[in-house]
C-alpha cells in the first residue's frame, strides 16, 4: 500500500514553495521535503511527543 502524504499547512502555496510532507500509519510517522523525496520514519510515540513540544503543551516547558 503506497502512502498517503498530506503537506504542512504553513506551506507558502505556489509551484516552487518549500514544505514539509507527512504521512502517518499506526506505528510510525514518515516526513520529508517535497522538493527531495527522501524521507525519514519516526515512531509514532516521538512523533506525538513531538508535537506536543511544537505546541506548547506544559510538560515540556521549561
Amino acid at each position: 500500500m503506497s502512502a498517503v502524504w498530506r503537506k504542512s499547512s504553513r506551506t507558502g502555496g505556489g509551484e516552487n514553495a518549500a514544505c514539509v510532507e507527512i504521512a502517518l500509519d499506526g506505528s510510525a510517522a514518515r516526513i520529508r521535503d517535497s522538493k527531495g523525496r527522501a524521507d525519514a520514519t519516526v515512531a509514532a510515540p516521538a512523533w506525538g511527543s513531538f508535537l506536543a513540544m511544537v505546541k506548547g503543551e506544559d510538560q515540556f516547558r521549561r
